[in-house]
């Protein structure tokens, strides 16, 4: 991730996104093992399909291992995405052609491939956008196939490590982020944004603290 191309194509996407495709395959994989005790085979892969939110899926998951109705799964799993509102808005301007267009491509947006598209100067590359979040896309489908679906012989995702893949993917894409920029207001910005969250986490419900922390987005967002 520290050596993002700058090119501008979709294969410039897909190939700058391979450092994170293993990850994106085995968090899909722990997902799954996850999963299939709680809402069985066909449902895990289908979330997974349709929405691809690693951590939206996870917190829908957690509420429902503890119990938690559909509908309050569903509204964690909302919480977790509010973070692609100041994403969307900082993606906006790079967008061209028509409505529809736009609009296709601004589904393109997850985390890595954020990070991917953007540019020292505050532009995105949607092209790149787009092949990047093709791959993770298919790595997160591909792992969490595999983790629903050989969950007899894989075993308990913990002895693999695989909860540890999270919190280091986040934080590759984190240091991938702050090196290209070298903002004061990038830094300022995830130091205001760790402390919300790491405040909030003890007691908040899952969803709120990551939801909190990008308030500290507008920090970035002030001198743009």
């Amino acid at each position: 991730m520290s050596n993002v191309d700058p090119g501008d194509t979709l294969w410039d996407g897909m190939r700058a996104a391979f450092p994170v495709a293993a990850p994106t395959l085995a968090l899909g994989v722990s997902f799954g093992l996850v999963a299939k005790p709680v809402m069985g085979t066909v449902a895990p892969i289908a979330m997974s399909i349709l929405i691809f939110s690693g951590s939206a899926q996870f917190a829908a998951l957690s509420v429902l291992q503890g119990g938690g109705a559909a509908a309050a799964a569903v509204g964690a799993g909302l919480l977790m995405n509010v973070r692609w509102l100041p994403m969307s808005f900082a993606l906006a301007p790079s967008l061209q052609g028509s409505t529809q267009r736009r609009t296709l491509e601004s589904q393109a947006i997850v985390d890595a491939s954020f990070v991917i598209a953007s540019r020292p100067d505050g532009r995105f590359e949607p092209r790149p956008l787009v092949g990047a979040t093709l791959l993770q896309a298919s790595a997160w489908t591909a792992g969490t196939v595999i983790g629903t679906l050989g969950s007899g012989f894989i075993g308990n995702p913990d002895q693999f490590g695989l909860d540890a893949v999270f919190p280091a993917f986040y934080l590759s894409l984190l240091v991938a982020s702050l090196r290209q920029r070298r903002d004061r207001n990038a830094f300022v910005a995830v130091a205001l944004a760790a402390f919300i969250a790491a405040s909030l986490l003890p007691f908040a419900p899952p969803g709120l603290p990551i939801t909190a922390s990008s308030v500290a987005a507008l920090v970035g967002l002030r001198n743009s």
